[in-house]
């Protein structure tokens, strides 16, 4: 599902996390002189903005795929980048000042384990932060993808299910995996669209749960697929706004 190449996850991905990472560094607070770590950096698109505000000597990323901790060390010299999950940190105590995770929540393993080993690697009084597309209320930027793939299919799993996707349920893991004073809000990103294909073709490319649903359609309810598609997008040309859930929450002092 992710262990695709790294420009396929930027052309399905890309143009919308790329844009949703300068908004949720400002959210974090993160300020020159801090240390940072990204969890689940893919690429290195929310890992970019934290080198351009902190230098890469104070940033750390991790990620479980191969294919993108290897882009990421590509795009970011000097970025101390790992493969390791979020459940399994390799880093001591206390060693950043946040700790930040973007659009990785809703696919880890045990989410209230990886928010609490991101709190474990940040100083008491650090920040953890974390965001998931509105996956739930119809307001990510897959929302008309999978409005469509229901209408065809009833049956389909969609995104909405998935931890963090839903009002309050992010703010409530952080709560869970013992961060304090956490406080919830919504990041808006917004792309035009010159026409629906150039919308539809990254559905085409494999990634994530809406590339890998696409997969395994044969041509005619691929093509059905896109009409529907069509059908419930603005007419071209269009922009799409895409909401994210964002919450952060501050680590308690350790005894």
């Amino acid at each position: 599902m992710f262990d695709v190449g790294a420009d396929r996850y930027g052309a399905f991905m890309g143009r919308w996390s790329e844009p949703l990472a300068d908004g949720f560094v400002a959210l974090a607070g993160v300020r020159p002189g801090d240390t940072a770590l990204d969890v689940g950096c893919g690429p290195g698109a929310l890992t970019e903005r934290l080198v351009a505000r902190l230098g890469p000597g104070a940033v750390a990323a991790v990620d479980p795929s191969a294919p993108f901790v290897d882009a990421a060390r590509t795009r970011l010299p000097g970025v101390d980048v790992r493969r390791a999950s979020a459940e399994e940190l390799p880093f001591p105590d206390g060693s950043f000042d946040a700790a930040l995770a973007q659009l990785v929540v809703h696919f880890m393993g045990d989410p209230v384990a990886g928010l609490r080993e991101m709190a474990r690697v940040t100083r008491a009084g650090g920040t953890v932060a974390a965001c998931v597309w509105d996956h739930a209320h119809g307001s990510g930027p897959l929302a008309a993808f999978w409005q469509a793939a229901r209408d065809l299919d009833p049956d389909v799993h969609d995104e909405a299910a998935l931890p963090g996707s839903r009002r309050g349920d992010l703010a409530r893991l952080l709560g869970e995996a013992g961060l304090r004073d956490v406080e919830d809000t919504t990041l808006t990103v917004t792309r035009r669209f010159d026409d629906v294909a150039r919308w539809w073709d990254p559905f085409t490319l494999g990634v994530g749960p809406a590339g890998a649903y696409v997969a395994t359609l044969d041509d005619v309810a691929r093509a059905a697929l896109r009409a529907r598609c069509a059908e419930l997008l603005p007419r071209p040309p269009f922009t799409v706004d895409a909401v994210a859930w964002a919450a952060v929450g501050r680590v308690a002092g350790r005894p």
